[in-house]
């Protein structure tokens, strides 16, 4: 039996690493390594592991058709950061991801091998808010996954929608970091949500992301084609208990600030309305920040519960192998 091509697009990424990852030492799958730059260090440290390295560039139609020639799977994936934080503007960045997003899934649909199309979007925020959230790399997808749906509808008969989570490594970026206030003994987070704004995260991306990509291929059983999967932690997190968990996996005290949206958005302007957004959407609805548009509260989204999925490394053990 012939193996099936696996295509990773952002293959150096830590999305991308995951996917590998999941797919690497399993004789069924032949995975092949879409990057832009195949002599880059990471490019090379997968052809060092036996894996086909393709250059391919998402702003390229062309060269996306010829990498993803004679693929059954491709997952599919965007980088709305990048181009944000080149242009420092989240309407700007947005259109570039609309254009990324279109690039990938033409050149999928002209695939005529392709079996199943995993697509790294988001929740539609406007959708569920009726407007009153745009979040930028949110919104971006979102048109693609429109697209997808009324321009290529026999690719949206393919494609699994493919929701990643709060990562744990957000800590990292400067909004969400807890600071050493030494004469306090603890460090703070200074937040514009609430303590008890609910978070759903996948933990670690790069070890939790596999075990959802692999489990949406090979459980024919489970509807995934056409359906939303959440990649997130069995368990939701409030604001509060993630910034705990944080302070417990690295021994020290911890405390989350709420401060005013104004006040978020002087501390990091160009932020605010992006991450900033983001959580106050999470704060105002909860558990339906991770729903399908028009549905009722998680219809049409398949968890790790619903996967059957044991086994993934804890928000805890993520946070110890962060720094910040």
């Amino acid at each position: 039996m012939s193996k099936k091509i696996v295509t990773v697009v952002g293959a150096t990424g830590t999305q991308g690493k995951g996917v590998i990852a999941a797919f690497r030492n399993n004789p069924s799958y032949h995975i092949r390594a879409l990057t832009r730059s195949p002599t880059s260090a990471s490019a090379l440290a997968l052809s060092a592991l036996g894996l086909e390295v393709v250059q391919a560039d998402i702003n390229d139609p062309s060269s996306l058709q010829a990498a993803f020639a004679g693929s059954h799977i491709i997952y599919a994936v965007t980088n709305f950061f990048e181009p944000f934080a080149a242009l420092q503007s989240g309407p700007k960045a947005l259109e570039v991801e609309v254009q990324q997003g279109i690039n990938l899934a033409d050149a999928a649909a002209a695939t005529p091998t392709l079996e199943h199309y995993i697509w790294s979007t988001l929740p539609n925020a406007s959708a569920i808010s009726a407007g009153k959230y745009l979040i930028p790399h949110f919104e971006g997808k979102n048109r693609v996954d429109d697209y997808i749906k009324t321009k290529l509808p026999a690719l949206w008969q393919k494609t699994t929608r493919f929701w990643v989570s709060y990562y744990s490594s957000n800590l990292a970026y400067p909004m969400f970091t807890p600071y050493l206030v030494p004469t306090a003994g603890k460090y703070v987070q200074f937040a514009n949500y609430a303590p008890g704004t609910l978070i759903r995260t996948v933990g670690d991306v790069g070890a939790n992301v596999g075990p959802f990509v692999k489990a949406v291929v090979e459980q024919p059983d489970k509807t995934t084609r056409g359906a939303a999967v959440l990649a997130a932690l069995p368990e939701t997190y409030t604001a509060e208990e993630l910034l705990q968990t944080w302070a417990r996996a690295r021994g020290v005290k911890a405390q989350l600030v709420q401060i005013s949206r104004a006040a978020f958005g002087e501390l990091w302007p160009l932020w605010a309305d992006e991450m900033g957004v983001m959580m106050e959407f999470w704060e105002e609805f909860g558990e339906r920040s991770w729903s399908v548009a028009g549905g009722g509260e998680g219809e049409g989204v398949l968890d790790a519960e619903a996967l059957g999925l044991q086994g993934l490394q804890g928000l805890e053990e993520a946070f110890r192998g962060l720094e910040v």
